[in-house]
């Protein structure tokens, strides 16, 4: 007597979705037993097309066209549908590709500062009402104190150090350096004062040019900027590192 076998497929398959307004491809799991029409259901809120203009297309695994899925009433497990197949969701309400994810297309919503200072939900009001950060005037006044105290402790510094001098150059985690003052003073690309160096070797940043404006002239990788605290000025002769040996 023969026995029967009975083929239990696995009732919920793994797919993966693309739309025609979105570049991106996502996974998501579905039960075979639901019909097209709570398929689109579930899209709508996944892909962000109404589900009463969409229209889907099956794709095998390897991205070939199978079949449109075009009866609402058909269950999902109908199809030949299996793990990792494609559905395609084509949204006919107009949509456009990315245009959900492009916020250039956003309109933007925009405020006075007047108007803004009035408001007494905004992030402004809170901060205000509890002092925090730039509405904290103590920490603010000290901050500003201590900040003038930085500039004037550079500033002394900086005045100590003359350009064509030899000097050692410290800086917490790197090693020291030997070269020549080749700038002191104020910079275009950070406040503050500092001192330009030509390394005797290529440990620097640049040619003595920075963000396009040229403070002193070196070989490439051969100049850096430092805070003068940085700099030593003294008798610190350029080493001979054999290069003209043979």
């Amino acid at each position: 007597m023969e026995s029967e076998v009975t083929v239990v497929s696995c009732p919920v398959v793994d797919v993966r979705l693309t739309t025609t307004i979105s570049s991106f491809e996502v996974k998501r799991r579905f039960n075979r037993g639901i019909t097209i029409a709570e398929l689109k259901g579930k899209l709508e809120m996944i892909v962000g097309a109404p589900s009463s203009n969409m229209n889907l297309e099956l794709y095998s695994v390897s991205d070939k066209f199978l079949q449109k899925m075009d009866d609402d009433e058909a269950l999902l497990g109908s199809y030949p549908i299996d793990d990792e197949c494609r559905i395609h969701v084509i949204d006919r309400s107009g949509g456009q590709m990315d245009e959900f994810s492009d916020v250039s297309k956003v309109e933007k919503f925009e405020i006075s500062d007047e108007a803004y200072n009035k408001r007494t939900d905004s992030a402004r009001s809170f901060m205000k009402n509890r002092r925090v950060g730039q509405y904290n005037e103590e920490e603010m006044a000290k901050k500003k104190a201590e900040l003038a105290a930085r500039r004037e402790e550079e500033k002394v510094a900086a005045n100590a150090i003359s350009v064509g001098s030899r000097c050692q150059v410290q800086v917490a985690g790197q090693p020291t350096k030997l070269g020549t003052v080749m700038y002191v003073g104020t910079t275009d690309f950070k406040q503050g004062y500092w001192v330009g160096v030509k390394y005797d070797e290529p440990l620097g940043k640049h040619n003595g040019t920075v963000e396009g404006k040229q403070y002193f002239e070196c070989e490439d990788k051969y100049g850096g900027f430092v805070k003068p605290q940085n700099v030593t000025v003294g008798d610190f002769p350029e080493e001979d590192y054999g290069l003209d040996e043979m």
